[in-house]
């Protein structure tokens, strides 16, 4: 395994669209690293740079130190799932396997095979170490029985998981994987991350991997690389990310459901004002902010941070959804549509109920395009 750098990188297509903007990012030596983002921000491109399936029009990538710009991806020595499994419909798992390495065996001519004895005994030993990897392999991933079946033959999670055997059989020096889940339904997502962390877990690889699912980036993650429109806008621990996002852009897009922003403005000693009434913000949350002062700002808070049938907040029960062990209650106040997550309780759409945001949890953007975090 190594460590993965990217040093500025950027990826201009011949239409003058750039894909990726000057990218840098160091990923550990065995750290699991999610690239998320909505559709379109780069993630994607910026793996497959990394892979080689693209070329890096500025910036350098180093793996294990050494430069790979220029190097192809067929010797990069990295592994890459990708989200359509990408396999061969006419061999059996075995075979699917070990494909990989078995094309990169010494390949001889049919005579020299045949007159020379220990070209054949070379043969057999680098086959029975192909067939040792690929056994220990499927052990791991615990597709043991599935490894004379056809493609075909299996389900959606079967087949991702022989999938990420080809990756493990070849002992790359990372692993890319390209939203590789996306095609499974919801159950066999979970069941797939909680295999894929335990997988990182007995291997301590160094794994990068691109989906635009929050929650999954958020369960797999050593560390979430949030991206938009080809553009870093934050590096950290899930938890970092998610209690203390950097802008109003990685608040909205990491946690589910997505944090309330209420409109309103700051006045003398840090009174909160909006259509649904005046809130008394803690000091933590507004000292230092006093050139906000009578300016507008945004307070964002996250839906767990509301609590329902209590405060001096007021507004209209409009839905309830309820899944539970919890439920999400979507309030209308002061012309704005406030969401809370709790847990489930007797209340009914259409009613009258007060509400209350828990303000130490709060944080306060600057509503122009760049959305800032101010506190």
């Amino acid at each position: 395994m190594a460590p993965v750098s990217l040093q500025s990188v950027s990826k201009v297509y011949a239409n003058g669209v750039k894909a990726v903007d000057s990218v840098s990012l160091s990923i550990a030596d065995g750290e699991f690293v999610v690239l998320v983002g909505p559709s379109g921000c780069g993630k994607s491109t910026t793996l497959r740079m990394i892979a080689g399936l693209e070329e890096i029009s500025a910036g350098s990538l180093l793996v294990g130190g050494a430069r790979m710009n220029d190097v192809p991806a067929r010797n990069r020595n990295m592994a890459m799932v990708f989200q359509n499994y990408a396999l061969y419909p006419h061999l059996d798992v075995r075979r699917n396997m070990a494909f990989g390495l078995e094309r990169r065996r010494t390949h001889g001519s049919v005579i020299k095979a045949v007159l020379s004895p220990s070209y054949r005994a070379a043969r057999a030993a680098e086959q029975q170490a192909i067939d040792t990897r690929v056994t220990a392999a499927a052990a791991t991933l615990g597709i043991q029985s599935l490894l004379q079946r056809k493609p075909r033959e299996l389900s959606g999670g079967q087949r991702q998981r022989v999938a990420v055997g080809r990756a493990l059989v070849r002992d790359p020096v990372a692993f890319l994987f390209d939203e590789p889940l996306s095609n499974l339904d919801a159950k066999l997502r979970g069941e797939m991350r909680t295999e894929l962390r335990l997988l990182h877990q007995r291997l301590r690889a160094t794994m990068v991997y691109v989906t635009h699912d929050q929650e999954e980036a958020m369960s797999l993650a050593d560390r979430l690389v949030v991206m938009k429109d080809g553009v870093v806008q934050q590096v950290g621990t899930p938890s970092e990310v998610y209690g203390h996002p950097a802008n109003r852009f990685v608040a909205g897009f990491v946690g589910t459901p997505s944090m309330n922003f209420i409109q309103g403005s700051i006045e003398a000693a840090g009174v909160f004002r909006w259509g649904g009434g005046a809130l008394q913000l803690p000091p933590t949350r507004w000292t230092g902010l006093s050139g906000w002062h009578g300016k507008p700002v945004e307070l964002g808070i996250r839906p767990d941070q509301i609590r329902v049938g209590t405060g001096s907040c007021k507004g209209r029960v409009i839905t309830v959804e309820n899944y539970g062990d919890r439920m999400d209650v979507v309030i209308e106040s002061g012309g704005r549509r406030i969401t809370s997550r709790l847990p489930t309780a007797s209340i009914r759409e259409g009613s009258e109920t007060t509400f209350e945001p828990m303000l130490d949890a709060a944080h306060l953007f600057d509503p122009s395009a760049a959305g800032a975090t101010l506190a």
